[in-house]
């Protein structure tokens, strides 16, 4: 065997053990994130407010945004269409069922510049910080494919319920 033949089979075999490493990683966080899924199927008579073409990107933990998670079906990237309704948000996904983020799951709606694999132009993505459970907040990003998602996230945010932090204060005066 020649040391060319020798460095060949080295390269497979590290490539190789590189691919193993990398699908046993995926198959652990495919069982860690089993306990979580997201909500599918629209309600009836949801009227739909606005449809936007977005290119869904990941779906992490709240507030890290480098720690994908795997929910069902929210696993991988796909292009498809946000609808805003009045009852939540619909992400119809290319290949998957229809996710329905109903507004008493709504957390938040802001921008955001980089998640896992992905970093963009500053406020570039849509962050919609959403309730996988009772006790588990999530991050997902969407990509507008056209224009600036400032009125998308506003149409959002009129979906989040108020709560005790978003409020208007109480000043104490009474009438």
């Amino acid at each position: 065997m020649s040391a060319r033949d020798i460095a060949i089979a080295i390269t497979i075999a590290v490539a190789a053990l590189v691919l193993v490493v990398m699908f046993t990683a995926w198959r652990r966080r495919l069982r860690r994130d089993s306990g979580l899924s997201a909500p599918l199927g629209v309600p009836e008579h949801a009227e739909v407010i606005a449809r936007r073409e977005v290119l869904y990107v990941s779906t992490t933990k709240h507030d890290q945004p480098l720690e994908r998670l795997t929910l069902h079906p929210l696993a991988y990237r796909a292009r498809g269409e946000a609808a805003v309704t009045d009852r939540g948000l619909a992400l119809c996904l290319d290949g998957a069922p229809t996710v329905f983020l109903a507004s008493a799951r709504l957390a938040s709606v802001d921008r955001a510049t980089v998640t896992i694999d992905r970093v963009v132009e500053p406020g570039g993505l849509v962050r919609v910080a959403w309730s996988a459970d009772d006790d588990t907040i999530v991050d997902s990003y969407l990509r507008l494919t056209d224009g600036d998602p400032q009125n998308f996230i506003s149409e959002l945010q009129r979906l989040v319920p108020a709560t005790d932090d978003t409020a208007a204060p109480d000043t104490g005066a009474t009438s």
